[in-house]
């Protein structure tokens, strides 16, 4: 583990320590992947409203964080990009129940308006002429999902050699855009529906062949010491209040609601 993950998890347990002992409130800490802070930052203020708690939300890329949980052994809740982070790390016992709230699925990104006329067609991140930015498979959720479309696809090495540099996550990635440093990127589709994106850029969606729909998935840890409350945020959160904000931030669709309850992992 490299010595900024070892920092942040040592920082973590000494903020969420220290916290524990300020104040009278129960305090949960959470970690998000980036991607779902939105939906899960509103869900999180309407619950501490109704439980009386305090709910402190950790963000960054899905394996990253995993790697901080497991280092400072602290934390309630984790929701990573993907169901495949709860498949790989079930071994360690770190990860316990689990809820289902959604789905997270790739679209390439440009500039709103598209003034490249850059076509929905995973060939243009071969293309030299384009400005290329993808996600980092060791880092993040965005990554991972960015190499496994890729390689179906059949060009993922021509695409990262193509690329100016690989971004650790999904905030990144539209960086990459907003500043001008990119053309296009591969990223989730939801983060073009934060407010703060929605007016720079726009997605073209991939076919869905290449780019299957990756289940979020709520993981209760073993680190938890208020597992029963946080039972209760994840039923609330996959409630149908739950799905309407989920849906809001583009992690759900009208067919997606309709057979949310048939949804296994």
């Amino acid at each position: 583990m490299s010595f900024l993950k070892i920092l942040l998890a040592v920082t973590i347990l000494a903020t969420f320590t220290s916290n524990l002992y300020a104040k009278k409130d129960t305090e949960l800490l959470f970690y998000i992947g980036i991607t779902m802070i939105k939906p899960v930052n509103e869900l999180a203020r309407n619950f501490e409203k109704e439980y009386s708690c305090k709910i402190k939300i950790l963000q960054g890329g899905s394996q990253d964080l995993y790697d901080s949980i497991k280092m400072s052994n602290v934390g309630d809740l984790y929701l990573p990009g993907s169901v495949s982070y709860r498949d790989k790390h079930l071994k360690d016992g770190l990860l316990l129940d689990g809820m289902f709230v959604g789905y997270n699925k790739m679209a390439m990104v440009v500039k709103k308006g598209n003034p490249k006329n850059i076509k929905a067609d995973l060939n243009e991140l071969t293309n030299e002429n384009l400005r290329v930015v993808l996600g980092n498979e060791t880092s993040g959720s965005v990554g991972k999902a960015t190499k496994k479309v890729l390689q179906k696809f059949g060009n993922y090495q021509q695409a990262i050699l193509n690329s100016l540099y690989l971004a650790p996550d999904s905030r990144n990635l539209t960086k990459a855009l907003v500043t001008d440093e990119a053309d296009v990127i591969l990223n989730w589709y939801a983060t073009t529906f934060w407010d703060d994106n929605k007016n720079q850029v726009e997605p073209l969606k991939i076919d869905e062949k290449y780019a299957k729909k990756a289940k979020l998935v709520f993981n209760l840890l073993k680190t938890s010491k208020h597992k029963e409350l946080i039972k209760k945020f994840m039923i609330y959160a996959a409630s149908q209040k739950g799905q309407k904000i989920f849906k809001k931030y583009g992690f759900l669709d009208e067919d997606d609601i309709k057979n949310f309850h048939k949804v296994t992992f």
